[in-house]
């Protein structure tokens, strides 16, 4: 969760003038946690904040709103009939391109209303979160709205961009956890349409990217070609990974297996390979394996995202 600065840019580029709506605090039950933001322009919207009645009221809100910066707080139940019993405060910023200008660094700290200077409660908070080599999570002190500008923890790479890789892009596209880079042998081979933020990189020889990968990376091997599929898997047993799936059946992984060994691999380092992947339950419409791969991924991130979120 951060202060998705990139997102925001771009919808300033496109619209002008920009509504952000970030939830500053909240007490009870909330759809959505403390840093959750959409954004707001005159004939659309993006993100979300939770809460069909709650969004809607906000969405109208800042459609409307004049001033720079305003706060308001919404109880739940009462005001708008929504079953969770909380109610939450709403920070509501206008964002234009000449307010962007002066926006940088990796923590977005701003006071809410009028303010004198920082206080020094909020420069303790940042030093202390310096001296740690960290970043503080999203919250609001004493009048100060405090959150780190986003940036990715998990670096997954899609090898191949026929209809599961297509499915996968899909689904996982809108994390913003998650920094995706799409890999395939031509320009060809991907949609006219690649998600927004998606790194689709055409490569005549894939395998030799491997090495570009950080090596807490996570892959995704779903090729056309099971030789292209064989290299990429050999490829990354000489480099290093956080986690890699290969697409395919038993037989297929006992051949892999049996081929890997031959070019040199270990068996234990072989089994760092998981394959089949998906959850074979769900049938084999890629988009039922576009799931099953999803739902395992968020279930299981790796050591590496673990301690970040921790650090959180």
């Amino acid at each position: 969760m951060g202060f998705d600065l990139e997102d925001l840019r771009d919808a300033v580029a496109r619209h002008g003038s920009v509504v952000r709506v970030v939830i500053a605090d909240l007490r009870g039950s909330s759809p959505r946690e403390v840093g959750a933001a959409m954004l707001v322009w005159e004939s659309g919207q993006s993100g979300t904040i939770g809460g069909g009645a709650l969004e809607y009221r906000a969405a109208q809100e800042a459609r409307g709103q004049r001033v720079p910066s305003r706060m308001s707080r919404h109880a739940l139940g009462p005001d708008l009939g929504q079953c969770c019993g909380g109610s939450v405060l709403l920070l509501s910023e206008i964002y234009t391109a000449d307010r962007l200008a002066g926006i940088a660094g990796d923590v977005i700290a701003r006071p809410v209303a009028d303010s004198a200077g920082m206080p020094m409660s909020v420069r303790r908070l940042l030093a202390a979160a310096r001296a740690r080599g960290d970043l503080p999570g999203p919250h609001l002190r004493d009048g100060w709205m405090i959150e780190p500008v986003r940036r990715p923890q998990r670096h997954l790479w899609i090898w191949g961009a026929g209809h599961v890789g297509r499915a996968l892009v899909g689904v996982l596209a809108p994390l913003p956890e998650i920094a995706i880079a799409w890999v395939d042998t031509g320009p060809g081979r991907f949609p006219a349409d690649v998600p927004a933020g998606i790194d689709a990189i055409p490569a005549a020889e894939p395998g030799a990217l491997v090495r570009h990968a950080p090596a807490g990376a996570e892959h995704l091997i779903l090729t056309y070609s099971h030789a292209l599929d064989l290299e990429l898997c050999h490829r990354l047993l000489g480099h290093d990974f956080a986690f890699a799936g290969l697409i395919g059946s038993a037989t297929k992984w006992a051949r892999f297996r049996s081929r890997l060994a031959a070019l040199g691999h270990a068996p234990e380092r072989i089994a760092r390979i998981t394959c089949p992947i998906g959850e074979p339950s769900l049938g084999k419409h890629p988009q039922a394996i576009a799931l099953g791969v999803a739902a395992g991924l968020l279930r299981n991130p790796p050591e590496q995202a673990i301690r970040e979120d921790k650090r959180a």
